[in-house]
């Protein structure tokens, strides 16, 4: 009875792939290239392709660990892919995810950038030299096989990516079907650089928390060298001196603290807790009448900065 019924069962299965095939098929069909924007392809090269990032070839389910171990290996962080492993890989779910990815990058000292979904973002980055670690969902939106893989270059005439990805390094795909797997991750994907470079096209916002978040794990001191880049590409954020002020005190720059702290409440007069730590460490240096000044104004502005600065305005 046993070996009547196994070739119905296995053509049963293979029916199964074969459906899955020729679905995979008809959703990559009717997907369109990706369009970018005007200003992006007035910008690009029309080819851009990332020299000496190293290739891991992934095994059973590892393609996390093996896209971290690309990425990091080729900002010269030296970490074995194999060290990776239980950082990232999660067996219940038999792979990875972001926010693993993610932090897995801050405790190896570089910061991780999210793009912002877009195809302009990721081609720009590697026009930049970031390669870039992207997200696809290899099968159906209902049945997804999750895969990262690391796109090191492109080719705007040929419309194709390249790619190291799963057990194929630089393998070559169209834009349209590389796009078609990328977007049922809703186009995630990232870069990780080292404290004092900045993603080309990244947003104030995403920036501001991408550094907050490294900080987070690897303290002010590390992280002085990405406020200083942040500055530097945007002058107006209160929040960015704001930060880049504390750094610089904790690694024990008084004069330049107080610098980035002014700069903060020159941008943004709100800020309390800014208008306090530049009273208090006036109030340090012997600056009596600015410091009174800062502390007054921290004081007048609600928050749990308050009583602090109406402590010190007493003495």
């Amino acid at each position: 009875m046993q070996s009547r019924f196994k070739p119905a069962l296995k053509d049963a299965r293979l029916a199964g792939v074969l459906l899955l095939g020729l679905c995979l098929l008809i959703l990559t069909g009717c997907a369109s290239t990706p369009r970018l924007a005007e200003s992006t392809q007035q910008t690009l090269p029309r080819q851009a392709s990332i020299d000496g990032v190293p290739f891991h070839a992934q095994r059973d389910y590892q393609c996390g660990p093996a896209s971290l171990a690309m990425v990091l290996n080729h900002g010269d962080v030296d970490v074995a892919m194999e060290s990776l492993i239980p950082q990232v890989f999660i067996p219940e779910r038999e792979g990875s995810v972001q926010p693993e990815m993610l932090a897995t990058v801050r405790r190896h000292g570089r910061i991780p950038f999210v793009l912002d979904n877009s195809f302009d973002a990721l081609l720009t980055e590697i026009a930049a030299g970031h390669p870039v670690v992207v997200m696809q969902n290899l099968s159906l939106p209902a049945w997804p096989m999750w895969h990262y893989a690391v796109a090191i270059g492109y080719d705007l005439g040929a419309e194709e990516m390249t790619l190291h990805s799963g057990e194929e390094a630089e393998r070559i795909e169209s834009f349209r079907r590389f796009d078609a797997t990328w977007a049922r991750s809703e186009r995630w994907a990232f870069v990780a650089l080292p404290p004092g470079e900045l993603p080309s096209g990244v947003g104030e916002q995403s920036a501001l928390q991408a550094i907050a978040a490294f900080e987070q794990v690897q303290g002010a001191e590390i992280t002085l060298p990405a406020w200083e880049a942040f500055v530097e590409r945007f002058p107006g954020s209160g929040m960015g001196y704001f930060a880049l002020g504390n750094a610089r005190y904790t690694a024990g720059n008084a004069a330049g603290a107080i610098e980035a702290l002014r700069n903060a409440v020159r941008q943004r007069d709100d800020l309390g807790a800014a208008w306090l730590n530049l009273g208090l460490l006036l109030q340090a240096q012997g600056e009596d009448g600015e410091a009174r000044r800062a502390l007054s104004r921290a004081a007048e502005l609600p928050g749990p900065w308050q009583k602090r600065a109406q402590d010190a305005l007493e003495t």
